[in-house]
Order: structure tokens, then sequence, then C-alpha cells
């Protein structure tokens, strides 16, 4: 999920039919959002879409266009004489300046990721290399810095947020550099300036993949129908070509088919996304890193990257993650113990040991022999438009909100959806957000939240109400069937809806502070910690019933899925935390100068954290997470005992997972106030106590 999006490809057949299967059918008729401005304005708030661009010449323009008018207006902060500034005229303006500008950034980052045309991806991607250059530029004026900077001096008065404001925006001048001498400070933002380029490139490296993989019907054995029968799969009489760059493919071989050769054939071309180009990217990425860090006085980037956030420096990050790996290493022994029993009972191994592309087959195996769960056939449970529908009758319910669909004006493919959201009391408008939840070719290939137009207090005093997307590749509907999730499918779904949550609910005055823009290691507690309810039997029974059928799942199956669950903490968290230590080592401290092995030194850590890779693969080429969670990928873990324990809140209150009660304090508590005031203090809002990491050390089986 990234500042604006919210840090996981064969073209869609049938698009009628996926239309058809995609789009619910409201009643009474959708709302317009003309009607829905010209309310919004009663409540003194404005609702917007993004002005999208159709072509390429119109994305070049767009960046153009408000590049020069951002320029214009900080000339005329720049111009302020000390008698004339003022707090509006210098710090809000600056945040004013950032939101219009990067309200048409985010728009032209989300055409790079999604468009189906790759004449526009293209012209995209340069558009925001453009405008990243930049934006990077602005830290560096001087003559803008010396003007806010004076007005600070004058000690203004102002409400706390407009305190944080100053600081943090006089913080922003400081960690890029402006204190340093001009000549090593023109260093560090040419440094900067290929930084963001070279990122860039990374990441559309990876979505642009190719990385198929054929196969004869016999060798994918096991593989389900919803993966076969996908559009574009079959490409022969008897041959099947598994795009391994489209998750729900890869992981449908990976964790079903009980041919070995296959599953490895699989994990090697998936851990090679992107190597040929996105080695020599990684390498020079982590060596700028590590030089504009050692520039600007710290010991590495991870200690810069953690300066603003919970951790605080690389040493805490990586020591929480190490003592982790440490107090895990029991349950992990145990499911590897259970992992290899499993591979010497199957008649199709090919190697005694619990190779890397065994874990997830093994895992489901685990699922199936010992708890009777089976993951691919409850898919019958969960097809997609009854658990969306169910997940906002859930959100509704516990925030105390609507959420309507809208007639779509304009959309960049076949089946996206707008809805609206608002507070179901007061009816005032909250915000919008789409829906583009397929694969296709080209498109960005995980799954996240990105924030369109962020929510923010504008000059004339009304509120700007945001605009978020919800970016997935989901499994298509087939010929004789929707479009039916995994239960993780529907964790995520729930998951990537909590970061939407968190833009749209926001309060905040300020852009800065709005949404999702919190500290890095806490992003994602709130997220995580929803995860929870697609675990509770209430919350299911709201969707969760066979398609076919209509039977809502049996309590018992719901409470062996909980024990497989438990019963795989160990493996799950093991592969996260050498995702996370990776991250750490690859920026933690390093001579100037020093050349890292990239691919080795991250092999290496997964092999003594996890599962021993094959020395071929290059999982580090395709580790997205590198580009904006760099020096924060600990995060996750970080940010899960958060989550845990904030989950506590509800598992105690009289409605559980349903409570409204419980549901508002969070609305009120972490998402409007975004990083309006320190999180520590929301966290403690919320909680009513102190935090607490027990709760999630017993979540995942570590005990005292």
């Amino acid at each position: 999920m990234r500042k604006s999006i919210l840090l996981t490809a064969a073209s869609i057949g049938l698009l009628t039919m996926l239309g058809n299967a995609a789009s619910p059918s409201p009643t009474p008729p959708m709302r317009k959002l003309e009607d829905l401005q010209l309310s919004a304005a009663q409540f003194k708030t404005v609702l917007a879409l993004p002005k999208w661009e159709k072509t390429s010449q119109q994305v070049n323009l767009a960046v153009d266009k408000v590049i020069a008018l951002a320029n214009k207006r900080l000339d005329a902060v720049a111009a302020l004489k000390p008698e004339e500034a003022t707090f509006a005229n210098t710090f809000q303006e600056m945040d004013m300046i950032g939101f219009e500008a990067h309200s048409v950034s985010n728009r032209i980052v989300w055409i790079k990721e999604t468009s189906p045309d790759a004449k526009m991806r293209e012209a995209a991607t340069a558009a925001i290399k453009k405008f990243e250059d930049w934006d990077v530029s602005t830290d560096y004026r001087e003559d803008v810095y010396k003007i806010l900077q004076a007005f600070a001096d004058t000690k203004p008065k102002g409400d706390d947020e407009d305190q944080h404001l100053i600081k943090d925006t006089l913080l922003g001048y400081k960690r890029a550099g402006l204190a340093l001498p001009p000549e090593k400070r023109q260093r560090v933002e040419a440094l900067r300036k290929e930084l963001s380029s070279v990122g860039t490139d990374f990441d559309t490296n990876i979505a642009n993949a190719a990385v198929p993989v054929k196969f004869t019907k016999a060798e994918l054995e096991g593989v389900p129908d919803s993966v076969l029968e996908t559009s574009g799969v079959k490409t022969g009489d008897d041959e099947y070509t598994i795009d391994t760059n489209v998750t729900f493919q890869a992981l449908g071989v990976l964790e079903n088919c009980v041919k070995e050769s296959s599953r490895k054939k699989v994990y090697i071309a998936r851990d090679n996304r992107a190597r040929d180009k996105n080695i020599a990217l990684i390498q020079r990425m982590v060596e700028l890193r590590s030089e504009i860090a050692l520039e600007l006085g710290y010991k590495s980037w991870d200690d810069y990257q953690t300066e603003q956030r919970m951790a605080k420096n690389g040493a805490t990050a990586l020591k929480f993650l190490e003592d982790l790996k440490v107090g895990l290493q029991p349950k992990y022994d145990e499911e590897l113990a259970e992992f290899k029993a499993i591979k010497a009972a199957d008649k199709n191994s090919e190697t005694p040991d619990v190779n890397i592309w065994d874990w997830r087959f093994c895992a489901e195996q685990l699922k199936k022999q010992k708890f009777q769960v089976d993951t691919e056939v409850l898919r019958s449970f969960f097809p997609y438009q009854k658990v969306l529908d169910g997940m906002f009758a859930t959100y509704q319910r516990i925030f105390g909100i609507k959420i309507e669909a809208v007639a779509l004006d304009y959309s960049w493919t076949n089946g996206v959806q707008l809805y609206y959201v608002s507070d179901a009391k007061t009816t005032a408008p909250l915000g919008l957000f789409y829906l583009d939840m397929f694969p296709r070719e080209g498109k960005y290939n995980h799954f996240a939240q990105f924030g369109l137009i962020e929510g923010k207090l504008l000059p004339d005093g009304t509120y700007q109400r945001p605009t978020a997307a919800l970016c997935c590749n989901f499994p298509p509907p087939r010929k004789d069937a929707p479009s039916l999730l995994s239960h993780d499918e529907v964790e995520t779904l729930f998951h990537e809806f909590g970061h939407a949550m968190h833009t749209i609910l926001t309060q905040a005055k300020y852009v800065r502070f709005s949404g999702t823009s919190v500290p890095q290691d806490f992003v994602e507690a709130p997220s995580q910690m929803l995860e929870n309810w697609v675990w509770d039997k209430a919350v299911l029974d709201q969707f969760a019933a066979d398609y076919k059928t209509k039977k809502k799942m049996p309590a018992d199956i719901l409470k062996k899925m909980k024990l497989a669950k438990y019963a795989l903490a160990g493996t799950t968290y093991r592969r996260q935390l050498s995702f996370g230590i990776t991250d750490l080592v690859l920026h933690g401290p390093h001579a100037p100068g020093e050349k890292l092995d990239v691919v080795a030194i991250s092999n290496k850590i997964l092999d003594d954290t996890f599962l021993r890779v094959d020395p071929s693969t290059a999982m580090v080429a395709s580790f997205g997470h590198l580009n904006g969670y760099d020096g924060g990928y600990y995060g996750y873990a970080w940010a899960d005992a958060i989550a845990a324990d904030m989950a506590t809140v509800f598992e105690k209150s009289p409605g559980g997972f349903l409570d409204k009660d419980a549901g508002m304090r969070m609305r009120n508590e972490i998402y409007a106030q975004g990083d309006a005031r320190d999180v520590n203090i929301s966290i403690e809002k919320f909680l009513g106590r102190p935090r607490s990491i027990q709760p999630f050390l017993e979540t995942i089986g570590i005990k005292k």
C-alpha cells in the first residue's frame, strides 16, 4: 500500500456476462451524481469525480498544466513579504497546492495501473515520471521555505492540527536536505529524482511481466475449473497456459495441483517475474536510498523512513521482527513436521523435503485432511456479488453509513461500478468510490485501494469529500457460474474496503493528514482488524450461502476453518517475516558506495527465515512493496499487533463484531482523525486503555 495506493493477465472475456454478473440490480434506480452534488452543497460539502483524461495527449497536457499552475502559486508564496504572511497564505496555501497537484497525479497513476489501452498506460507512466521529478524539486524551493520559516518564527496561534501542519511541513523540508550546503542539497535532489524514475519503471515492469507456463491437462491435475475455464487459459486441444503474473491463476496451481513438477514450474516462473529488467533497478534503488540517507545525516534508509513512524528507527523495527521469528520457531517446526508427513504420504511427491513450491499445497492438504476444510469447495459459499452486498451491509451497520450505487457517465473499461457513501443518520455526504474488480492485461495485478481525491477543508469553508477506488483481481465469472471467491479473497476484500473507509470517513482539515495519510506502520492496522469480520458467524450469515442451494455456511465448518487458520499461523507469519527482514536488511546501514548483491541477500534471508528458495529465482525482482513500502514492510506485522488489540473492543462488546457503538468509536477515533493527531492517542482513545501486544501473540501461537 503506497501513499495513494492501499501495498496483490489475461484479458477478461465474455464482457457482457461480466458486466451483468458484477453489477447489482439496485432498487430504486441508481442515484445520479448531479443530484448528489446538489444535496452535498446543502451540507457545505463538495462531491467530485476525477476529470478523466481519454487520450495520451490529454494525459501529458494535464500534468504540464497542473505543474505550471502550482509553480505560479508557489512563486506567489515566495514573493510574500514577512509582514504580509498569514497562516492562510503560507501553510494552508501549501496544503491546498499539494491537494490540487496530487488530485491530478492520483488519477494519472490510476490510468497507469488500470487503463486497458497500452498507449494510455505508457503516456501515464511518462507523465508520472515528469510529475514526480517536479514534486521532488518543490522540496528545494528555498525561497518558499524561507517565508514559511519566517512566519513560523512569529509563533502563530492555532489549534493542535494547525500547529501540527506547521511542524510537519517544516520537518519535510529538513528531511529533504534543505538545511544542507547547496552542493550537497543539489546532490540529494538529483538522487531523489533518479530514485523516483527508477521506482516507476520497477512497478511498470512487474505489471507488464509476461510469464506464461504451458501444461497439458494431466499436468494440472487437481487445479480447479475456476482456473482452467478462465478465458485465455485453454490455448490448444490439450494445452493450458497459466499466466503466473495473475495471482489467482498462479495460486490455483500452487495450492491445488498434485503434480509437484508443475507446482515448481509455476513457482520458478512467478518468482522470476521481471527479473531481466528489475534486478538492476532494485540494485540501483537500494544504492540510491543508502546514498540519500547518508547525505542527509542518517545511518541508513530504514532509519530515515522510520523517523516519522511508530517504530522511530530501523533497529527497533528489525528487533520486532527477529523476536517474532524466534518466538514462532516452535510452532513453525510443528507445522513443517505436519507438512513433511503430508508430503511423504503423497504418491505424486518427487522429493522428500517440503520445498518452497510445496508449502501452499501442503497447507491446503492439511486443511482438508485434518480439518476437512476444502478451500475450493468453500468457494460456493462466496459468490462475489453476495459477498460485496454483505460487506456493504456490515460496514453500513457498524459505521452508521449508507452505500448506494451511482449511475456511471464514464468508465475506462467494462464492469466498473461507482458508489456513494453518506451518513445514515444525517444523510450528510461522505464520499464516492469506484470498484474495478477483475483482472485484464496490463492491469495492476494485486489488490489495493487508491485515493483519487482526498478529503480536506477548502478555503471557502466547504469540505471536499473524498473519492477512492478499489483495484482487485478476483476470479472472473465463468459460463456456468458467477465469480466465486475463496475465503482468503473475501478477507482481502474486507481488508481493502477498510482502507476505502479510512479514506472516505476522514474529517481532517488538511490533506496532509487526511484518511490513510498516517504513519505507515499504522496504516494497515484498521484494515487488518476488519479481517476478523469474515471469521465471525453472525457476519458471515449475512452473505455466506451456497449459491446453488442457498444454505448458509454451517457453524462447524467455520470452526474448522478457524482451527486450520491457527494451525498455519507459524508458516504464514514466518513467510511474512522473511519479506520484512529482507526489506530492512537491504535498507539497513551500509558503507558509502557499497555494492550489494540484492538477489543473494534476499535469497539467503528467505532461506534462513522461511523455506529454501530455488537458486535460479529472484523473488526480490517482483517484490513490489520495495517501492512504496521500502524500509516499511515490517509495518504489516507491527500493524497486526495493533489490529489484534483493537479487535478486542468488538469481541468484548454486546453486539460483538456487529456492535454499533464500537463501530462508531472506530469511525470517530480512528478513521475520522487520520493523522490530525498522534495515532498513539487515537489508538488509546479507541481502546480506552494503553496498548497490549498479548492478543497478537496469542493469535499467532506465541506463549508467554
